[in-house]
């Protein structure tokens, strides 16, 4: 009986976890985005996980939020919604939205968050000090 009633709690409290990446630390931090396919970007992005199932983050010239609700380690964003200011970096804020809209996976790793898909696109963000 004890352990039918252990089985019972442990399902429970497995069933409310996160189980999208701010459940796997992904929400500790504001990410900074090091590299684009291998490439360093030259611009400042970030990324951050305000609550469960929620992105947000300040792209090269806006700001911008969204959704991201597939369990970890998968990753799919709907829903952007950003500002519409213009700047110099307008490029590179176009290259990472869609980089972004492309990944299909995700990997938390210490101060390292690793965003990739099956077609070899790699995003690679630090965690802001």
């Amino acid at each position: 009986m004890r352990l039918a009633l252990l089985l019972s709690a442990l399902t429970l409290f497995g069933a409310c976890k996160d189980e999208t990446v701010t459940g796997y630390g992904g929400d500790d931090a504001t990410w900074t985005l090091q590299s684009l396919d291998g490439r360093p970007f030259g611009a400042r992005a970030t990324l951050i996980f305000p609550e469960e199932g929620q992105i947000a983050g300040q792209a090269p010239c806006n700001s911008y939020s969204g959704q991201q609700t597939a369990p970890y380690p998968w990753f799919a964003t709907t829903g952007i919604a950003a500002t519409k200011r213009a700047c110099p970096e307008l490029a590179d804020e176009t290259r990472y939205f869609a980089a972004l809209a492309e990944m299909t996976l995700v990997e938390v790793v210490g101060d390292i968050l690793i965003l990739s898909n099956d077609t070899g696109r790699e995003m690679i963000f630090s965690a802001a000090e």
